[in-house]
Formats: structure tokens, C-alpha cells, sequence
């Protein structure tokens, strides 16, 4: 099984929570996972961000999980990182 690493995500939200809770948020899914957002857009209601998330071994499932909690929506992925767990050792 491999380990997602990288994760670059296309995600519409609300304006609420902002960028800064909203990142707060995703990197709560494990310890020493960093997340950088870039807003693309902005309209009247929503942001279109690119949610830049990398880890040790990112749970995909639970970061989409938390993306809808917070309001959320995941348009796209545009790009994953993953590490088969063999090639582990050899970092």
C-alpha cells in the first residue's frame, strides 16, 4: 500500500471560515501535516482555492471528509505524491 505525500486539491468554499481557519482545519488531519492554500477566486459568495497539502502519510478519505464539514467542496485533483510504504525506509 502506498502513503499519499502530496496532495494539490481544487476546492470551492464559503467565505466563512476563512483561508486561515480553513487551513488551520485540514492540517489537524495528522501530525506534521502542512497545508498552503492559494485563492484563485473570489465572487460575492464563494472562493475557489488551490489546498496544498502535504504529510507523512495524508488520509485522503478523512481530509474530503473535512473539507465538506467546513463548507466545502472538492472540484478536483490536481495532483498527488505517493511513496510505496517499501521506499519508506529509504528516507
Amino acid at each position: 500500500m502506498a502513503k499519499i505525500r502530496r496532495l494539490i486539491l481544487d476546492v470551492l468554499k464559503p467565505h466563512h471560515p476563512n483561508v486561515v481557519e480553513f487551513a488551520g482545519a485540514l492540517s489537524a488531519q495528522g501530525v506534521g501535516c502542512a497545508v498552503t492554500i492559494n485563492v484563485l477566486e473570489m465572487d460575492d459568495k464563494t472562493e475557489t482555492l488551490e489546498v496544498i497539502v502535504e504529510g507523512a502519510d495524508i488520509h485522503f478519505d478523512d481530509l474530503v471528509e473535512s473539507i465538506k464539514e467546513l463548507g466545502g467542496s472538492l472540484h478536483s485533483i490536481d495532483e498527488v505524491v505517493a511513496i510505496s510504504e517499501d521506499n519508506d525506509s529509504q528516507d
